[in-house]
This record gives C-alpha cells, structure tokens and sequence, in this order.
C-alpha cells in the first residue's frame, strides 16, 4: 500500500475548509505523500515555517498553485501580472516548491491570438527569476469552457506551441489535467511529445460529472464521472513520467462534508484506480 500510494498529492484547494496545519496533519494519514499548497494558504504565513511545517509533517512540496493571468488591456495591468508571476516565483523558492502552475488568463473581448501572445511575453518575463530560482512553469491548458476570462490556452498543442516561441527552455513545460483536456482528440499525441521534449511537469487528477451544475466548482472525484482516468495516467506514465498524481478538486459538494471522511475516500478511491 505504501508503494502504491507514493505519487499520491493532494492539493490544498482539494480540501479548502481545511487549515494548511490540518492538511499537514491528515494527509500524511491516508498514505498522502505530496502537497501542492495553493497561494492563499501562505497569507499572512511566515514562509520558512512554512517549508521547515511540510518537511517535518514528510510531506514532500509538489508546486505552487498558482501563476499566470498574464493578458490585459493595458501595460500597467500587463506589469501587475509579471510582478505578481515575480513574487509567486518568491514564495515557491521560500517553500522549497520547484514549480508554479500557470492558469494563464485571458480578457473578455480581446482576441485569443492577442492573448496568448501577452502570455508568452509575460512568462518571458519572468522566466530569468524562475531559472535563477530553480522553479519550473507549467502552463496548465484550461477546458475550451474558460476561454474567455481564465485561460487563452485551452489544449496541449497551444501550450506546446507556446512553449516553442519561448525557445523551449527547460524551465517551461505544460501541467496536464485530465479535467480540461480529456475530451481533446489529439491528447495522446500530445502527452507523447510532451514526454519527447521533457515538458511534461505535471499531472493533475479528478473527473467531470454529467451533467456538471457548476462551471468552476463542480468536479468530481475520480470515478464520480467520465473521464477515462486510467487510461490518461497510462499515456502519461508511457513517456517516462514517474511524478506525482495530484487529485485537484474544486466542488462545492465535496467542501460541504467532513473533510476527514473526504480525505479517506480520496485515499480509497485512488487505491482503487491505481491497483
């Protein structure tokens, strides 16, 4: 069981009613072996207890979450993101996270094309902090739903595309989700060349129900829905990818019981998908 729950992460969000010190304490209870922490957890935090808190409760840091939303209308909204990206970058370094998740943005009436370029300057940047610093960027694609106001990038070829006019540094890959991409019909040849050109950061779980009544905070957790889980983490694994399985789940269903009693069905019903 311990083995098979090694590349199990939970992410803060996943159990919002929770305190960073309750998750601390339950997640390493239920095998739980890594933590993505979720920015609004470290408000008002000093940020090395922080990380000296997840290496004492042997929890290992996974990433960030999170950076992006970098397109605006105009250049002081354009700098209020990359200083943000900037300070992200801080508070991953403090808390011994080697990646930021980037949920990259978007602006209602600006094209996509315009957006997506303001994303790639933006994570331009930053990108010298983030190498300096030793962390990662993962442009997360967001389903083609949030295209409007969250994220301009809504496949894995848009990422990848990205992250070619970056020039491909090895600081920049891609966070796959199988929430936002699973429907995509390239997604298998996608996760390959992920896998060939080393831009696979990141591997996100959970799964969508039908029908969903709520557009953000309605996910499922895994075998709640459609999505055919196992066989993403298959392609996922086939490229060589041996980090963590990180169960994201933002559900208004989910935070309204005892987050204990989620945290064992989280446990449980990855057992399951996982054996």
């Amino acid at each position: 069981m311990i083995f098979l729950m090694r590349r199990l992460c939970v992410h803060t969000i996943t159990t919002k009613p929770l305190s960073l010190e309750d998750c601390l304490v339950q997640f390493p209870q239920r095998g739980v072996s890594g933590i993505t922490i979720w920015r609004q957890a470290l408000e008002g935090r000093n940020l090395g207890t922080v990380a000296r808190q997840v290496r004492d409760a042997g929890l290992e840091v996974v990433s960030l979450c999170r950076g992006g939303f970098f397109p605006a209308t105009t250049p002081a909204g354009r700098q209020t993101a990359i200083d943000d990206n900037l300070k992200a970058i801080e508070q991953a370094h403090a808390i011994g996270a080697p990646l930021i998740v980037l949920v990259c943005g978007a602006v209602p009436g600006q094209s996509l094309v315009e957006s997506r370029k303001q994303i790639a300057e933006g994570i331009a940047a930053v990108l010298p902090a983030a190498e300096q610093a030793g962390v990662k960027l993962a442009i997360e694609p967001l389903h083609p739903m949030y295209a409007d106001d969250r994220s301009a990038v809504n496949t894995m070829r848009q990422a990848h595309e990205i992250c070619d006019a970056l020039g491909s540094p090895i600081a920049v890959g891609i966070a796959v989700d199988v929430y936002h991409v699973w429907w995509d019909p390239e997604l298998k040849a996608q996760i390959d060349l992920a896998g060939q050109t080393g831009r696979l950061h990141a591997f996100h779980i959970c799964d969508w129900k039908t029908p969903t009544t709520d557009f953000l905070n309605d996910r499922g957790l895994m075998g709640e829905g459609c999505i055919n889980i196992k066989q993403i983490s298959d392609w996922v694994d086939a490229t060589g990818f041996t980090g963590h399985r990180e169960v994201e789940i933002f559900s208004n269903k989910w935070w309204s019981v005892d987050q204990n009693e989620f945290l064992d069905q989280i446990a449980s019903t990855y057992a399951r998908l996982y054996s």
